[in-house]
């Protein structure tokens, strides 16, 4: 439930500091997705003007 206690054995004192140590580490992962999630739109741009817009040629 979102309002029980907060054990205190020391299991849940291990997992805390798990999570601390990750947290620590920074958002790598989410960074790595935005990054190629980025080259993928920005690669998909020059594919459309590379390969359709300019075939098309200079607009009169």
């Amino acid at each position: 439930m979102i309002n029980s206690p907060v054990s205190t054995d020391s299991g849940a004192e291990a997992e805390a500091e798990r999570v601390d140590a990750i947290v620590s580490r920074g958002p790598y992962g989410a960074l790595a997705v935005a990054g190629i999630a980025t080259a993928i739109v920005i690669g998909l741009w020059f594919a459309f003007y590379f390969l359709v817009f300019l075939p098309r040629g200079v607009i009169q």
